[in-house]
């Protein structure tokens, strides 16, 4: 048992809320490739969670010798995730359960992404799960994105909720670290790929997907 009353579960977006890292992935390859960088796949995965900007700093500083234009390069990205999320983009298995339970259960439900407004925006009208949040924060236009907490720390504020009353829901370590810094209680909810990785301790709690939230919501009754 968590012996914490909750008062907020705090979600994450791209690959909690919405099957959106593979969009992210494909369109950093297509685009960074794009731009003349020899960059894999695997190495692409290491990203995950980051903030755009912070994504294509990460890749200057990989490849120095190769310069570019980092603000068109962020453009073409996102232009390219909105467009495979207004086309495909697919709810996480079990979203909506797990939002009309928070509801339910009487929580404030908040959202925290790196991920920019515009992404944000599109997601919310893809999926119609606009009416589930009270509060939605984008890390676009602070100091940083995750790792740092700052993102979270806003949307608890915003929800009116201390943050050790909040549950955050994440799919990247980069998003624990976040949650974790923001003093939050954390779900962690990995891709099926890497669920037996040690680095999962890092969360409180560890789910195979959103269908088992009833279980999660448990813990804190």
């Amino acid at each position: 048992m968590h012996h914490v009353s909750l008062q907020a579960v705090i979600f994450d977006m791209d690959g909690v809320l919405i099957d959106s890292e593979p969009a992210w992935q494909q369109a950093e390859f297509e685009v960074l490739t794009g731009f003349g960088l020899p960059v894999t796949r695997a190495e692409i995965v290491q990203t995950t969670g980051l903030r755009i900007d912070e994504l294509v700093n990460f890749w200057a500083e990989r490849f120095p010798a190769q310069p570019f234009d980092r603000q068109q390069m962020m453009q073409f990205i996102l232009a390219r995730v909105v467009e495979f999320i207004a086309q495909d983009g697919q709810a996480m298995a079990g979203v909506f359960t797990a939002l009309q339970l928070c509801r339910d259960a009487g929580l404030k439900v908040g959202l925290a992404t790196s991920s920019p407004q515009q992404i944000l925006d599109a997601v919310l009208t893809k999926l119609d799960i606009g009416h589930y949040f009270d509060v939605t924060q984008s890390a676009e236009h602070l100091p940083y994105g995750k790792p740092h907490p700052e993102v979270y720390l806003q949307c608890a504020k915003q929800l009116g909720v201390s943050p050790t009353r909040c549950l955050a829901v994440e799919d990247s370590f980069n998003g624990i670290i976040a949650a974790r810094a923001a003093s939050m209680q954390t779900l962690v909810i990995p891709a099926p790929e890497h669920q037996g990785e040690a680095r999962w301790h890092a969360a409180h709690l560890q789910a195979r997907a959103l269908t088992e939230f009833e279980q999660v919501l448990r813990q804190f009754a």
